[in-house]
């Protein structure tokens, strides 16, 4: 996968692209991260890429003519254009999942009181990942990055994307590790039974009272099984339809 980092700020992403499961995603190839700095594409001499909104207004606005001019030379017919903006559609894990598996993701980072609108135009896709403002596309472009390179194939263990939070819809179940008692704190007998029948039943059980007890509101999103339905009843769970 190539992703393509559209922002007058590539240097935010120094810290973010020499760490962790990122660096061994690029090092083994399985991502290409490309940083393009918007002002190259400045028609200022200054390489200014922002001016005064059309009708007035407080603030700048960043200018068309830049992102048209990097979109045009970076963009391939594999490509899917993204804008990060509060106003697009939230971003969450099936949105992750459906992004991994494309070819060439451009990430557009806006700054100061947006984008030019006609640069509507050029995207395939408006995402936000929460409905507050920051200062600036960098760090929505940097969790989307995260978010979809752990899904490319062999980045990271498959079992283990399998049982991350909200892959199924559902919250993780708890985990522990050693020691197993520490200060009255106790890890649960049916984890150390050795059973794995028993172990896979507490884990399916806890991931919904999990998901019952901090995100309720996920559940009604979640196509659920005969046996997750069951079980939702037996905790007296209502489920609206």
């Amino acid at each position: 996968m190539i992703i393509d980092i559209v922002t007058i700020f590539p240097e935010f992403f120094n810290d973010f692209l020499d760490n962790s499961i990122i660096k061994k995603a690029i090092i083994c190839n399985q991502v290409d991260i490309r940083l393009n700095q918007l002002r190259d594409y400045s028609h200022n001499k200054h390489k200014k890429i922002d001016d005064t909104p059309y009708g007035g207004g407080v603030g700048m606005l960043m200018a068309f003519p830049p992102f048209y001019d990097c979109i045009e030379k970076i963009k391939t017919p594999e490509s899917k254009i993204i804008m990060l903006s509060p106003q697009g559609k939230l971003f969450n894990q099936k949105k992750a999942i459906e992004l991994s598996k494309e070819k060439h993701l451009i990430l557009l980072c806006g700054h100061y009181e947006g984008i030019d609108a006609r640069v509507e135009e050029l995207i395939d896709e408006e995402i936000s990942i929460g409905d507050y403002v920051l200062t600036g596309g960098e760090i929505p472009a940097m969790i989307i990055t995260d978010a979809v390179t752990r899904l490319i194939p062999d980045v990271i263990h498959a079992n283990s994307a399998e049982e991350d939070s909200l892959q199924k819809g559902w919250l993780k179940f708890p985990q522990y590790t050693k020691p197993e008692k520490y200060k009255g704190y106790q890890v649960p007998e049916v984890l150390k039974s050795g059973n794995h029948q028993l172990i896979e039943k507490y884990r399916f059980e806890e991931s919904i009272k999990q998901t019952v007890l901090k995100r309720p509101d996920l559940i009604n999103q979640i196509e659920l099984t005969e046996k997750e339905e069951k079980f939702l009843r037996n905790i007296n769970f209502s489920v609206k339809k």
